[in-house]
């Protein structure tokens, strides 16, 4: 029990009394009726304010937190007493989360009633935490005292890829407001067996599409469409080396609260498998660092989405280089199928673009293969601003000396056929999937 301000201030009101019994003795037997009815008030509020047995606390949370996101926790507390209570909670969420309140802003509760208290955390990494208790405080009915007390809610929770993104895509799905997500609204419509319309000829439309016929009668152009094919392979390559393993944000996010380059891969790979399962394609994941890690082969249904959940779940990013000439020979040895392949990773310099470069040019045009690169915005405001003191201008040099040798290796990519996507990483899953709704919607697959 704490006592307030309130409280504080009718002991001070007791010190003029004391002061003139200096002058007037009698004063001081004033000063004590006085000090022990305040004490007597104390006790009183104490007793007719609620004990902490008449509360009741509930913590009300996903039991799979989303990576990254803001993920909101409910606290509800109920009123079991006959009296209004003014009440506080902290919450004890796990020490690596970031939340947008430390304490929730006080809140009446009415006598049998429940109140609920909101908040939202943000965890940076992926993996198992646990919840510790609830700390409720709340005013005396007379307003002297403070009662406070813990509240048993211990409980573990676990930290899975970005699932609120996936929540909100059903939910735009159904409403038709895709756009709202950054999403292209897609016509399914491609290069299929099926014939489904004629259309007017569109920019990059096949030339053997064209149907000459109709192009005569109408005195323009005019393409053939097919229903797009279903159950195509999509595999999604994850580098978990190195430079993968750096917080996006440069050295000043390496405080534990910023993602991995590898966790925005690891979002997007996820998105990516449940849309393309709902096109009926099959998605396959191969994560590799030095040696292959992880690897499932293409397969469609929801299993295989739940499958690609748990795998992603447990990637975590390796302090070595990634190899990407054992990444490339485990996948041709494993899949032979043509396939839409997409590599998450961070370009290097040197022999390490070379050897990229090297690895997956050959597998054009046998297979579709998507280098998506992750690009640190820090590293690209840096380059574009002004320096005004010697080790602004060094850093600008190195940040430019990086971006030029990042152009060079896509350019060369570009070059041997290779598609490539070089994104901000905060940008990447909306990105790579209307990436892979375009190539889906022309029939590149």
């Amino acid at each position: 029990m704490l006592l307030t301000r309130r409280a504080f201030f009718l002991f001070l009101l007791n010190v003029p009394l004391l002061a003139g019994a200096i002058i007037a003795p009698a004063l001081l037997y004033l000063a004590g009726v006085y000090f022990f009815l305040i004490l007597g008030m104390i006790f009183a509020d104490r007793v007719i304010t609620p004990a902490p047995k008449e509360f009741d606390l509930a913590r009300i949370n996903d039991s799979r937190l989303s990576l990254g996101a803001e993920n909101l926790v409910v606290i509800r507390v109920t009123n079991r007493s006959r009296r209004a209570a003014r009440v506080i909670v902290r919450d004890e969420f796990p020490a690596q989360f970031i939340a947008d309140q430390l304490v929730l802003r006080e809140q009446k509760i009415a006598p049998r009633a429940t109140g609920e208290f909101r908040y939202h955390i943000r965890p940076p990494r992926r993996g198992d935490y646990r919840f510790g208790d609830l700390n409720l405080r709340w005013r005396g009915i007379l307003g002297l005292i403070v009662r406070q007390a813990r509240f048993p809610a211990g409980a573990p929770v676990k930290v899975y890829p970005n699932l609120l993104d996936i929540r909100k895509y059903e939910l735009l799905v159904r409403k038709g407001q895709l756009a709202e997500m950054g999403l292209r609204q897609t016509r399914w419509l491609g290069s299929g067996t099926q014939f489904e319309r004629l259309r007017e000829y569109q920019f990059d439309d096949e030339f053997r599409r064209i149907d000459w016929k109709a192009t005569a009668r109408r005195g323009k152009p005019i393409t053939r469409e097919f229903e797009t094919e279903r159950s195509q392979n999509i595999i999604a390559l994850l580098d978990v080396g190195r430079l993968m393993r750096a917080p996006v944000g440069g050295p000043s996010a390496s405080s534990g609260h910023s993602l991995e380059k590898v966790d925005y891969a690891v979002n997007a790979a996820l998105m990516l498998s449940y849309v393309a399962g709902l096109r009926g394609d099959k998605v396959g994941l191969l994560a590799f660092a030095d040696n292959v890690t992880h690897y499932l082969p293409p397969k469609a249904g929801k299993g295989q989405f739940y499958r690609m959940l748990a795998t992603l779940y447990a990637i975590e990013s390796q302090p070595v280089e990634a190899d990407y000439t054992r990444a490339f020979a485990y996948l041709r040895a494993k899949h032979k199928k043509r396939s839409l392949i997409i590599l998450f990773t961070d370009l290097a310099s040197g022999l390490a673009a070379k050897t990229l470069v090297a690895q997956i040019a050959p597998l054009w045009p046998r297979h579709l293969p998507l280098l998506v690169a992750l690009n640190d915005p820090a590293v690209v405001a840096i380059a574009r601003v002004m320096p005004n003191d010697s080790p602004s201008v060094y850093e600008r040099m190195v940040a430019e000396q990086l971006l030029d040798e990042r152009a060079v290796t896509l350019e060369s990519l570009r070059r041997r056929g290779i598609l490539t996507l070089d994104v901000p990483a905060n940008q990447l899953t909306i990105a790579v999937v209307n990436k892979y709704l375009e190539l889906k919607a022309r029939g590149k697959l």
